[in-house]
């Protein structure tokens, strides 16, 4: 398995084109389920996995990078206090606004895209009884203008910086200026997602201050946002004691649906539902988290009846599963139905993806091909991998966008092509005719540039030898780089595969330049997938392919993606996406690799429990039949 991350690795994404008005036309809500009641009974706990390593270590929702993970947020944090817009909703293919679990009216925009009023729901309110209102987003902004270095959510150029100011202009409303016309899907979704309302108890220096005591509130650029900057410190310094998360007056105060009771970094940790949730609807199930060692030994939990459900942090390994039906992330047979559970099959709102690094020295003129580029797709033979990795169960990626959810509205034409497998479905001969026809020849069993047809900056007489980097000890990787490797060589392009350290392979994704060292030491790293699921969760090309941008770390350049995905932050029209999605597609600006599905186990004690594309759970849904949920 990959390990489960929230893309941290952060930009605002971007966004989808042509008329800018009220977001609800564009945007609307989740279709979540309404709880089933039969057979539900109150005071009833869940009992749920967690492996070792993997919980959740962080309770402040304004942090630094080495927070920002699913487990902090998605399986921790929206548990306890919600940010403005929750996405996805208790649904495994929605990809939209959650209303329903959402502090905040959708927003409204006026002035051709650049003014932006966010109404709070006058009935949502804090565990303590006080609203939460335009105050609660005020101290959430001025502390965004004070640490935003600090904050994970951030992109220069992106919030704060794009606002021009902000003010409340109501008890539970804000209103926000804007540096230019945004699409109100683009800000709702890779913008609006960062932004959260802080209980004003956090604007304090002391756990014993009173609420407002530190000034944030009021504070302003005029001290340099002094008063933010002492209050931020205070909290990342409450965040890093993580034995008094249970028991620090600070993090009693939440929004969310559940109040912690216990806690430790092993993964040891109890919720109970919070009786004063405004949202909808209110939790039912209590849940206690335990301590495994392995996906193995949660599986033998789950053999002997012992756990409410498998997720969210340990699914069911597909080595645990039959061979998958072909495109679909369901088990056609169910190896726990004896021990009382369902096996169900969620997607992931991703992408799999190895970069490419366009600025190698000797390489980087032959990865520049766009020809090149779309060969080493044919020879890459996506099913093959999800077979040797996953039995099956892992679905092909062909472009910078996630091709699941099937349905998703996200998922262009080209897209579509060839039964979901994109403008460049694994074809051996195609891709060995194509780059015949441009110069390339198989000479003593290497692909070798043989005229000047091979194109600008290709050297006659270059040979195709390239090396692609994975993590070492992930044995899903290993397999997918094998396949990839026997793909290549039918063409006489030679592959090196070379297992290395996580931490070391990320050295090797820093955007580099032709004449640096270190630029020579790579060609395809591989780091498995990108996430959209915050703060973009509208899965647009800013983060990962807009010149210059820090995690565009194989240096791809085209003023083309460029315009395109400038385009879809100004406009709300799918047309301006769909051009976005299918240019991404046609450029392979990444050598584009299959991603998983998840499979979940749920006893069928236990109803209502989903995880949506964005591995976000909504467990205020869940009911139970009996007391244990098992």
């Amino acid at each position: 398995m990959f390990e489960r991350r929230r893309r941290w690795r952060v930009a605002g994404g971007l966004s989808a084109l042509a008329v800018v008005g009220l977001v609800a036309t564009a945007c609307g809500s989740s279709h979540t389920s309404t709880p089933t009641t039969t057979n539900s009974v109150k005071g009833a706990t869940a009992s749920l996995p967690i492996i070792s390593g993997t919980g959740a270590n962080c309770m402040l929702p304004f942090e630094t990078t080495k927070c920002y993970s699913v487990a902090n947020y998605q399986d921790f944090q929206y548990l306890l206090v919600r940010p403005l817009y929750m996405f996805g909703g208790n649904s495994n293919t929605s990809t939209t606004v959650d209303e329903a679990g959402s502090p905040a009216e959708l927003p409204v925009f006026s002035n051709n895209g650049q003014t932006m009023v966010i109404n709070l729901k006058p009935s949502w309110k804090w565990s303590n009884g006080q609203p939460v209102d335009a105050k609660d987003l005020m101290f959430f902004l001025n502390m965004l203008e004070a640490e935003k270095a600090n904050y994970a959510g951030y992109t220069p150029g992106l919030m704060p910086d794009n606002m021009t100011s902000y003010k409340m202009t109501g008890p539970d409303q804000v209103t926000i200026n804007l540096n230019k016309t945004y699409s109100s899907i683009w800000f709702t979704y890779n913008q609006l997602a960062t932004v959260y309302p802080f209980p004003l108890t956090w604007d304090t220096t002391s756990t014993t201050g009173a609420a407002d005591s530190g000034g944030c509130l009021a504070d302003s650029a005029a001290d340099k946002w002094a008063k933010c900057i002492a209050v931020w410190k205070f909290l990342d310094t409450q965040n890093t004691a993580t034995s008094t998360y249970a028991t620090n007056p600070l993090w009693q105060v939440v929004d969310g649906p559940y109040k912690l009771t216990s806690y430790n970094v092993n993964g040891n940790m109890s919720f109970v539902p919070n009786p004063a949730y405004s949202g909808t609807p209110t939790a039912q199930v209590a849940l206690k988290f335990s301590e495994y060692t392995s996906d193995t030994a949660v599986f033998t939990a789950l053999k002997s009846g012992a756990l409410s459900a498998s997720g969210p942090n340990a699914g069911v390994t597909p080595s645990d599963l039959p061979l998958a039906t072909p495109g679909s992330p369901v088990p056609p047979s169910n190896p726990l139905a004896s021990s009382g559970y369902t096996i169900d099959g969620a997607y992931q709102f991703g992408i799999g993806y190895a970069y490419i690094n366009f600025n190698n020295p000797t390489y980087g003129p032959i990865l520049q091909q766009l020809y090149f580029r779309q060969a080493m797709m044919m020879l890459n033979d996506q099913v093959g991998m999800s077979k040797a990795a996953a039995r099956g169960y892992w679905l092909p990626t062909t472009a910078g966008v996630p091709q699941q959810p099937p349905g998703s509205q996200w998922i262009s034409p080209v897209m579509k092509e060839n039964g979901a497998q994109g403008p460049y479905p694994y074809n051996v001969a195609k891709a060995k005719a194509l780059l015949a026809a441009h110069g390339w020849k198989v000479v003593g069993g290497v692909l070798t540039c043989e005229s000047s047809a091979c194109g600008t900056g290709v050297k006659v007489g270059a040979q195709a030898k390239f090396s692609i980097l994975y993590t070492s000890g992930i044995s899903t990787q290993a397999a997918v780089t094998s396949v990839l490797k026997s793909g290549f060589n039918a063409a006489g392009i030679q592959l090196t595969v070379v297992p290395t350290t996580f931490d070391t392979l990320l050295t090797y994704t820093v955007p580099c330049k032709p004449t640096q060292a270190a630029c020579a030491k790579w060609t395809l790293p591989y780091l498995g997938v990108w996430l959209f699921n915050g703060p973009g969760y509208e899965p647009t090309g800013e983060p990962l392919y807009q010149s210059g941008v820090s995690n565009n770390s194989g240096s791809y350049a085209d003023p083309k993606m460029d315009a395109l995905i400038k385009g879809t932050q100004s406009s709300s029209s799918m047309t301006a996406f769909y051009n976005y999605a299918d240019y991404n597609a046609a450029q392979v600006p990444d050598l584009f690799l299959p991603w998983q599905t998840t499979q979940v186990a749920v006893s069928n004690n236990l109803h209502n429990a989903t995880w949506n594309p964005y591995l976000t759970w909504f467990p205020e849904y869940w009911t139970c039949s009996t007391k244990t949920c098992k």
